[in-house]
C-alpha cells in the first residue's frame, strides 16, 4: 500500500485537495533543501583558523552526502579517503612524514570519512598539520567516543567540530509548505526523519529499512571496539529504553530488566548517547527541597528508530503513546533548531515530590523558560514554578502552535 496523505493533526479549515499534500510532494522539497551544517561548515573550511574541520554524527544522517556536496562547492583540490575501505586502511598502516606526503601529494583538502576506522587517526592528521603545511583537514566519523578520544589531545585548539542530525523540521520549513507539514506530523511521529526515509513510497519498505538500521548496524562502531561484549543486551537494553521515552528511567531498574548489572547499563547508555542515539535530559533542581534531583530521562534522536525497536508503526490514531511521542519529537526538534541557530543552551525537566512537573527547561542567558508539550489543549499546573522562580516563563505546546517552538 502507498503512502497516503496524513490529516490527521491538520484542522479542518487548513484542509486542502490531497494533490497539494502528500509524502511525494514533501520529497520533491526534500531534494532541494540545504543542511543547516552546510553554511557553517563551508565558513569553518575557508577559515584559516582551523586546519581540522570534524563533523560527527550517528550512521545514515547524511553525513557524506553533506560531505561530498561540500567538496563540490570548495575550489580546492580534494582527495577523498573511505577509512571504512580496507585498502585505504593499508595505505595508512605505515606511518611516517615521507610517506604522507608522498600520499598528500599536492591536494589541498583531504577528506576522511569515517576516520575512527584507520588505527592512530590522530597521530596522522597532527603529522599532516605540522608538517604538511598549507593542508586543509575534513574528518567525519560516527563513532563520535573513539573518534574525539583520537584526536582531542592531537588537535587541542587546531579543529572546529559539528554534529550532524537525522534531518530537522527547520530545515524542510518554508513559509508556503507549512501546511504540508504539518499534514504529515503523524508521519515524522510514525517513521522519524532519517534522509533515506523520504526515498520510499511503500510503508513496508520504509518499515524494513528501520528494523534494518536499527539491529547491529546502527551501533556497528560499538561493537566493533568491543565496547559491548553482548550484542543482545544492548538490544534489550534499547528496547527499553525505547518503551520508557518521557518517564524517569531508573538504572536498576533496567539493570533488572535487561539482566547486567548497573555500572554496565551506565556505561551502555553513555556509549549510545556518544553515538548520538539517545540523549539524557537531567532534572532542574535548585537545591529545593520538594524537586527531584538525580534523576533523568532519555529520548531517542529520532522517533523511527524507537518506532522500530518496539516493532509499532501503527497510525497515530491507534495508539496509548501519542503524547510520549509528541515530547519526545518537540524536545529533540527543539534541540535541533538551536544548533542550527547556535544558541547554546542548557536543557532539562522539572518535577517534585507533588508530581508538579513541566517536560522541559531552557536555561539560557541567565533566564528561564519551560515549556509543556501537549498533543491538544488541556489543564496545565505552571503557577508552582513560576513561583519558585521569579521571572521565569512557562508557554504550553501543541499541535496548533508547534512552529513557533521550532521554526
Amino acid at each position: 500500500m502507498g503512502l497516503p496523505p496524513l490529516y490527521y493533526f491538520v484542522k479542518l479549515q487548513d484542509y486542502v485537495p490531497p494533490i497539494c499534500i502528500n509524502y511525494r510532494n514533501l520529497y520533491t522539497v526534500l531534494k532541494m533543501i540545504t543542511r543547516y551544517l552546510e553554511k557553517q561548515m563551508m565558513e569553518a573550511l575557508q577559515s584559516d583558523l582551523y586546519p581540522a574541520v570534524m563533523l560527527y554524527g550517528a550512521r545514515q544522517v547524511g553525513k557524506t552526502t553533506l560531505i561530498r556536496h561540500l567538496i563540490d562547492q570548495i575550489d580546492l583540490k580534494a582527495r577523498f579517503f573511505a577509512c571504512d575501505d580496507p585498502a585505504v586502511n593499508d595505505l595508512f598502516e605505515e606511518i611516517s612524514v615521507e610517506r604522507l606526503k608522498r600520499i598528500v601529494g599536492d591536494h589541498s583538502l583531504l577528506i576522511f570519512d569515517e576516520a575512527q576506522k584507520i588505527n592512530h587517526i590522530g597521530l596522522i592528521l597532527k603529522l599532516i598539520i605540522d608538517y604538511i603545511p598549507g593542508k586543509k583537514l575534513l574528518v567525519s566519523g560516527s563513532s563520535s567516543f573513539e573518534l574525539a578520544n583520537q584526536l582531542s589531545e592531537p588537535l587541542t585548539g587546531r579543529k572546529k567540530s559539528f554534529l550532524m542530525h537525522p534531518i530537522a523540521l527547520l530545515e524542510l520549513y518554508r513559509p508556503d509548505q507549512l501546511v504540508e507539514i504539518k499534514s504529515n506530523l503523524s508521519h515524522y511521529l510514525r517513521f522519524g526523519l532519517y534522509p533515506k526515509t523520504f526515498q520510499f513510497t511503500e510503508e513496508n519498505d520504509l518499515q524494513n529499512y528501520l528494523i534494518e538500521l536499527t539491529g547491529d548496524y546502527l551501533y556497528k562502531d560499538i561493537l566493533e571496539l568491543k565496547q559491548v561484549r553482548n550484542n543482545e543486551q544492548m538490544r534489550r537494553l534499547l528496547t527499553a529504553l525505547a518503551l520508557q521515552i518521557g518517564q524517569e528511567v531508573s538504572y536498576s531498574e533496567l539493570a533488572n530488566l535487561v539482566g547486567i548489572d548497573q555500572k554496565t547499563v551506565i556505561r551502555y547508555v553513555d556509549l549510545l548517547e556518544k553515538s548520538y542515539i539517545v540523549y539524557r535530559l537531567p532534572a532542574f533542581n535548585r537545591n529545593q527541597r520538594n524537586e527531584i534531583m538525580k534523576s533523568r530521562k532519555i529520548f531517542f534522536y529520532d522517533l523511527g528508530i524507537r518506532n522500530a525497536l518496539v516493532r509499532n508503526f501503527n497510525e497515530i490514531k491507534y495508539r496509548d503513546d501519542i503524547g510520549k511521542l509528541w515530547e519526545n519529537f518537540m524536545i529533540m526538534e527543539r534541540i535541533k533548531r538551536d544548533q542550527s541557530l547556535q544558541i547554546q543552551k542548557n536543557y532539562y525537566f522539572w518535577r517534585t515530590y507533588e508530581q508538579q512537573e513541566i517536560d522541559l527547561i531552557e536555561e539560557y542567558g541567565g533566564a528561564l523558560k519551560g515549556y509543556e508539550l501537549k498533543v491538544k489543549r488541556g489543564k496545565t499546573k505552571f503557577k508552582q514554578f513560576s513561583a519558585t522562580y521569579p521571572g521565569s516563563t512557562v508557554d504550553l505546546i501543541t499541535q496548533d502552535n508547534f512552529e513557533t517552538f521550532i521554526f
